[in-house]
């Protein structure tokens, strides 16, 4: 499949879902904001896409990533990311969301598994009853010290490398 064609609307991401679901093969969801990829993001997508047979991420737009992370942010606009993220070989699919929390398009897609980063407890994480109660699970996945996007801003901007 194409990058360009693994960043999908909901609607249609729902339907290839339904189609890889149809034929036995598990969908694992993952949400962020992806704003500067770095090797933790690959480490954390590869791991996820090891725990079924297709990753999909929910990207949050630009709108909802000033919200979370202040005004400031993203550096790179929801399409650069979109894209950034669909040409990774872990990712099938990329879908765009806006809303505070990724509860109302974890229900609407209803993938098998849900994974997010070990700092969240599960029972902290956001549409893991959801999951649960149609039978799907939810996984977490170790962080990467040192690893983020926050940290290789405060680098940038005392201008350090490594």
């Amino acid at each position: 499949m194409e990058i360009e064609n693994k960043i999908m609307t909901r609607e249609n991401a729902k339907v290839q879902i339904k189609k890889w679901q149809n034929k036995g093969e598990k969908v694992v969801f993952t949400n962020g904001c992806f704003d500067i990829l770095h090797a933790g993001h690959i480490r954390y997508l590869s791991k996820a896409k090891s725990i079924g047979d297709h990753l999909v991420i929910g990207l949050n737009t630009d709108n909802s990533v000033k919200k979370l992370k202040g005004t400031n942010r993203p550096l790179q606009n929801e399409q650069d990311r979109a894209l950034i993220l669909a040409g990774l070989e872990a990712v099938d699919l990329v879908v765009l969301f806006g809303e505070d929390t990724p509860l109302e398009i974890i229900t609407f897609l209803k993938p098998d598994i849900l994974v997010k980063g070990s700092d969240y407890s599960i029972d902290n994480i956001v549409g893991a009853k959801e999951i649960v109660q149609w039978g799907g699970k939810v996984e977490t996945i170790e962080f990467v010290n040192g690893k983020s996007t926050s940290l290789i801003i405060e680098k940038l901007e005392k201008n350090e490398t490594n």
